[in-house]
């Protein structure tokens, strides 16, 4: 076993429980904005988005697959990349959608319908993926992890705090229309100070093993945010779409990882490296290629 495997973060019990708290949060804050709406768009517009949830949900996780066979990382760290991509859409992803003139309504489809079928897609594909390889087998054994359990957990994290806001906007639209910018950006706020917490309590481990990670999660995300726009290209989605799922794809929620590597992997560090780091390279790949994206208008 590599010795990265063997390292588990400092995380108390306590600051599990406000991890929890303040995801939900996100989720409450980021469901203000969301409509029936949003998924009955699906009915009007059916091919973009399936091609983004088969680009999320299929050829991500078989992809990153094929890429962990390809840089043999350790056990941990392969595990942590197929959470990764086991993981529903990122919340700034409808933010850079729109800054990059792509379909932002797409994108906003996208989000909500990729949160709801995670609930079942996330503890599914890192069974199947994690299970498939023999290395990171060994820890999904060690765990004793139940697809059921992880299930449940998704659905509080998500489910849960996206059916309160979304019945929060309906039922109180003029609260919600001055309220729901200052939630989204207070709850951002916290967990982006939450994991700057985090990594400091675990300031060495990070030295010393973020060199690897560095690399694998580069390389991953431009996996991700490639599957996606080609994905796009070849189905003969229009390019405002492509940039849609591009993004949509590329731009995962590892806030959710933290939160399962925390319940269910007792804070392995390789995971939770590796998706902590996702968490801040996706923002800076992602400002970068929707900043090239918005100097160049689609046709």
């Amino acid at each position: 076993m590599n010795e990265m495997d063997l390292v588990r973060l400092n995380f108390n019990p306590g600051s599990l429980w406000l991890l929890n708290a303040i995801i939900g949060l996100v989720m409450f804050g980021v469901a203000l904005d969301l409509k029936v709406a949003d998924f009955k768009a699906v009915l009007t517009m059916p091919k973009p988005v399936i091609i983004g949830i088969v680009g999320q949900f299929l050829l991500l996780p078989a992809f990153t697959f094929l890429l962990i066979m390809v840089i043999k990382p350790s056990a941990s760290i392969a595990l942590g990349m197929m959470l990764v991509a086991a993981c529903p859409g990122g919340n700034i992803s409808n933010f850079l959608t729109h800054y990059a003139k792509g379909n932002t309504a797409l994108s906003i489809t996208m989000t909500a319908l990729s949160t709801a079928v995670a609930i079942v897609m996330t503890p599914l594909n890192l069974s199947l993926w994690g299970g498939l390889n023999p290395e990171t087998a060994k820890i999904l054994k060690v765990v004793a992890l139940d697809p059921l359990d992880m299930l449940l957990a998704v659905f509080l994290l998500l489910g849960l705090p996206m059916i309160v806001g979304m019945w929060a906007g309906h039922r109180f639209p003029v609260f919600v229309e001055r309220a729901h910018k200052p939630v989204k950006i207070f709850s951002i706020g916290v967990f982006g100070l939450f994991v700057i917490g985090a990594l400091a309590a675990n300031w060495r481990y990070f030295l010393d093993y973020v060199g690897f990670v560095v690399i694998a999660v580069f390389l991953h995300n431009a996996l991700a945010l490639s599957t996606g726009y080609f994905a796009a290209k070849f189905s003969g989605l229009p390019e405002r779409d492509r940039r849609a799922v591009s993004i949509e794809v590329g731009i995962q929620n590892s806030a959710l990882g933290l939160i399962l590597i925390f319940n269910f992997f007792d804070g392995l560090g390789g995971m939770a490296i590796v998706t902590a780091w996702w968490g801040i390279w996706h923002i800076v790949s992602g400002l970068t290629v929707s900043t090239y994206w918005s100097r160049r208008p689609p046709p």
